[in-house]
């Protein structure tokens, strides 16, 4: 476990998954209210987390790539 918790992977995968369970919940509730400034609220904030949640893919991509090379991460 200890090796778990130093793994800043272990973390972004984490995180990435929770940003992917509210993604889905932000679109889910956009077909639940009808109140237009709640869906573009939930909207927006589905967008900027997936924005986000392509960054930590980047971040997986680049460590990924890094270990393949021998190399660390920067």
């Amino acid at each position: 476990m200890a090796y778990m918790e130093n793994n800043p992977t272990y973390h972004a995968v984490k995180i990435r998954g929770m940003l992917k369970d509210v993604i889905k919940h932000c679109r889910e509730d956009i077909d639940k209210v009808s109140e237009p400034k709640a869906q573009a609220i939930f909207e927006t904030t589905a967008e900027v987390l997936t924005g986000l949640m392509t960054a930590y893919n980047h971040y997986e991509m680049e460590v990924e790539e890094s270990m393949r090379q021998g190399g660390f991460v920067s």
